[in-house]
């Protein structure tokens, strides 16, 4: 596994990185609790050391899975990062203000069965607690040792200027990969001229990028992949499906999974610290793994580009 730091942080974060929001269970399906720890127990023994989590992923379930598979292991081997800034008690939605944020880092604390958070991010912007609030009471938290590091998620290069005056941001986590790369105009060229980590989410298409859907998938009612990601439209998936083939060209020639062609293209762009991936099992787990083991050519990273302006335009 390759190791990249995190910003201006001392995290020495895996490049592969381990999302939990389908453990959750309210958002891809239904999840099995049991599996769900397995793989993340397995993404550790494969050398991932970053997973990456949010309270309302399943209202704090996510949380608890993870604290759970990671009860017994040296934490300071393990990087957890989890979220604040959205209201899963009194369902107010995006809510950062110091009074939620103080109880929020107690109570994910608590879910995670450690007694520090290695990178805690503000989930999505709220427009309504000035960002000054917010990023003071951040920087508090920080100082009373229950928080390591501060980034944000969902971020614009304005909102992560004015949140810096407050507190140190030492990374963004925005959604990025071959179907979705809308940062590459502002947003990634701003953070790497301020030194600001990035952990791509989305990094793999949802699914879509890993080459198994053979035709265009139709996903069960309480599996919402495709209200969240347009790709999956029956418009859009034609030229989702053509640029996979190219990816599998080159997993072909490399004798190597599609997927791993779609992280370490991620991996390859200027600015990607870690590309966050989700798991379901054990073996999708290791697979994951095994992508942070190897790279892209220069060549190969042009063919994709190529082929993605081909067929995007």
């Amino acid at each position: 596994m390759l190791f990249r730091k995190l910003g201006s942080s001392d995290l020495n974060c895996s490049v592969v990185a381990l999302g939990t929001w389908s453990m959750g269970g309210d958002f891809w399906g239904k999840s099995d609790d049991d599996a769900s720890i397995e793989t993340i127990r397995t993404g550790l023994d494969a050398g991932i050391n970053t997973i990456d989590t949010a309270p309302v992923y399943g209202n704090g379930h996510s949380e608890e899975i993870v604290g759970k598979a990671i009860k017994g292991r040296k934490r300071e081997d393990i990087i957890i990062a989890t979220k604040c800034g959205i209201d899963i008690v009194g369902k107010t939605g995006r809510n950062s203000s110091p009074e939620l944020l103080y109880k929020e880092i107690d109570a994910s604390l608590k879910r995670l069965g450690t007694d520090y958070v290695d990178l805690y991010q503000v989930h999505w912007p709220d427009p309504n607690t000035p960002l000054e609030e917010t990023f003071t009471a951040l920087s508090k938290i920080v100082e009373s040792g229950k928080v390591r590091y501060v980034g944000v998620s969902n971020y614009s290069p304005e909102q992560m200027e004015e949140a810096s005056k407050y507190c140190d941001i030492v990374s963004l986590q925005p959604p990025y990969s071959l179907l979705q790369r809308e940062i590459e105009d502002e947003i990634l060229p701003y953070c790497i001229e301020k030194g600001i980590g990035v952990l791509s989410y989305g990094s793999i298409g949802a699914g879509a990028l890993t080459g198994k859907f053979k035709t265009r998938p139709i996903f069960n009612d309480d599996d919402r992949r495709d209200k969240f990601y347009d790709f999956f439209s029956e418009e859009n998936w034609p030229k989702t499906a053509a640029l996979v083939d190219v990816l599998r060209e080159i997993a072909d020639s490399r004798g190597k999974p599609v997927v791993h062609v779609a992280i370490n293209w991620v991996l390859k762009q200027e600015g990607i610290t870690v590309a966050l991936v989700g798991a379901r099992t054990p073996e999708q787990a290791i697979m994951n793994a095994e992508a942070g083991e190897w790279s892209l050519s220069d060549e190969e990273n042009k063919i994709i580009n190529d082929a993605y302006k081909r067929i995007f335009g």
